[in-house]
C-alpha cells in the first residue's frame, strides 16, 4: 500500500480530510491500542470517530486506489453523521443495516457484524454501490467466527456479481480457502474446489481488472493450496512456477527498491515450493543492500540458507536480522535460528534459543502476546528433549 497505492495522485483530495496515523504493531508501547482496535491481520485500516474514539469503518487487507477512495468517502460520511452534519433524510433498510454492521465490525464483534452484513445484503437493491465492500467485510467477519460453510456459499453467490470488479480476487481466493477447510465428506466439496479454482484462474486471466500484484499473488497461493490438498504434486509445481514468473515480472517493473522488495516474501515462498531456494539469494542480497535498516531481507536470507542447509550463512544472516528487529516478529526468527542450530548438530543451542523465545513471548503485553505462538514454541522445544 505504501509503495503502490498511497503514492497515487488521485488520493490527493483525501489528504486534508483526515488526521493520518500509522500504527507500528511491533512496538510494545502500541500494544494497548493494537488490542483496542482489534488488529487481526496486516494491513488493516481504520477510520476513527473523534467524538468517542470508536472505529467508524474498518478495512482488512490491501485495496486499489479506487477502492480506497470509496472507503474513505464512506468513512468520512459515517463520521460526519455522528457530528450531525450529514444525516440522510431516509436511509434505506440496506444502508441502516450496513451502518450497524460497520459499527459492530469496527468493534471486532464479528458474529453480530456478520448477521448485520447479511441483513444489509438481503435488503440491498440491484446494483447497490456498497455491495462489494459489504461482501468483503462479511467474508472477513465469517472467517473470524469459523464458518467456512457459510463463507463458501457467500462467495459462490457473490462471485458472479463481482467478477468484473477489484473485489473478484478476494472473493475467489477467500472462497477457495473456505472450501478447502470443509470436510472431505461433504458431497459438494470436490465440485466447489474446481469451481473456485476456475474463478481464480478467470480473475488472473482478466487483464482489464485493476489488481495489485499481491492480490494476484494471493490467487496463486489459493490455487497452490488447492493442488496440494488434491495431492497433485505436478499441478502444485506448475502453479508455483507460474506464481514465481508473475512475481518476477511485477518486481522487474518496480521503480524503487521498496516497491521491488514488496514481492520478496512471496518470491521466497514460491522458490521454496519449487525446491529452488537459491533463486532467492540475489534478490534478498539486493534488498539488504538497498534497505539497510530493514530486518526482513536478512531474516529471509536465513530462511533461504536454512533450506539450502548452508547453516553458517543462515546463522550469520540471522545475527544481522536480530540486530535490526524488535517486537513479536522476532518469534519467527527464533524458530528459524533454532532450526539452524539443529542443522549444526548443536541441540543445546537450539533449546536455549527456544527457551529464550518462550520467555520473550511470555513477556509480551496484551495485544502482542499470542497463546497460539507460545504453544507452537513449547511444542517445538518438547520435540528437542
Amino acid at each position: 500500500m505504501r509503495a503502490y497505492v498511497f503514492t497515487d495522485k488521485s488520493l490527493t483530495r483525501q489528504a486534508g480530510r483526515f488526521v493520518w496515523l500509522a500504527l507500528d504493531s511491533e512496538k510494545s508501547g502500541n500494544a494497548a491500542l493494537t488490542k483496542k482496535l482489534g488488529v487481526q491481520a496486516l494491513p488493516t485500516f481504520f477510520i476513527v470517530d473523534p467524538t468517542d474514539d470508536h472505529v467508524a469503518l474498518r478495512w482488512v487487507g490491501g485495496a486499489t486506489a479506487p477502492q480506497l477512495q470509496k472507503w474513505l468517502d464512506d468513512g468520512s460520511a459515517a463520521v460526519a453523521a455522528s457530528f450531525g452534519t450529514r444525516r440522510p433524510a431516509a436511509a434505506s433498510p440496506a444502508e441502516q443495516a450496513l451502518a450497524r454492521a460497520d459499527r459492530l465490525y469496527g468493534a471486532s464483534e464479528y458474529a453480530e457484524a456478520a448477521k448485520a452484513y447479511q441483513q444489509a445484503l438481503a435488503a440491498a437493491p440491484a446494483g447497490w454501490p456498497r455491495y462489494g465492500r459489504a461482501v468483503e467485510s462479511l467474508m472477513f467477519a465469517l472467517s473470524q467466527t469459523d464458518q467456512p460453510d457459510v463463507l463458501a456459499r457467500l462467495a459462490r453467490s457473490a462471485y458472479p456479481k463481482l467478477k468484473s470488479t477489484p473485489s473478484a480476487a478476494n472473493v475467489a481466493s477467500t472462497g477457495l480457502d473456505a472450501v478447502l477447510r470443509l470436510p472431505d465428506s461433504l458431497a459438494e466439496r470436490k465440485a466447489w474446489v474446481a469451481e473456485f479454482e476456475a474463478h481464480c484462474r478467470e480473475v488472473l486471466a482478466n487483464r482489464s481488472l485493476t489488481l495489485a500484484g499481491d492480490d494476484r499473488s494471493g490467487l496463486y497461493i489459493a490455487l497452490l493450496d488447492a493442488r496440494q490438498d488434491a495431492k497433485d504434486d505436478a499441478g502444485a509445481k506448475q502453479v508455483a512456477a507460474q506464481w514465481a514468473t508473475m512475481l518476477e515480472s511485477e518486481a522487474a517493473r518496480a521503480k524503487t527498491p521498496d516497491a521491488r522488495a514488496v514481492y520478496d516474501s512471496h518470491r521466497l515462498a514460491a522458490y521454496l515450493e519449487l525446491g529452488q531456494p537459491e533463486r532467492a539469494i540475489p534478490m534478498l542480497e539486493a534488498s539488504e543492500r538497498d534497505l539497510p535498516g530493514d530486518y526482513n531481507p536478512p531474516a529471509r536470507l536465513a530462511v533461504a540458507y536454512r533450506a539450502m542447509m548452508r547453516w553458517s550463512e543462515a546463522l550469520a544472516a540471522s545475527d544481522r536480522a536480530f540486530a535490526r528487529a524488535y517486537g513479536p516478529r522476532q518469534l519467527g526468527m527464533y524458530q528459524v535460528r533454532a532450526d539452524v542450530y539443529v542443522g549444526l548438530a548443536d541441540s543445546a543451542a537450539a533449546r536455549r534459543t527456544l527457551e529464550h523465545a518462550i520467555a520473550f513471548a511470555d513477556s509480551l503485553p496484551p495485544g502482542q502476546r499470542s497463546e497460539r505462538t507460545l504453544a507452537t514454541l513449547r511444542k517445538k522445544l518438547d520435540g528437542l528433549r
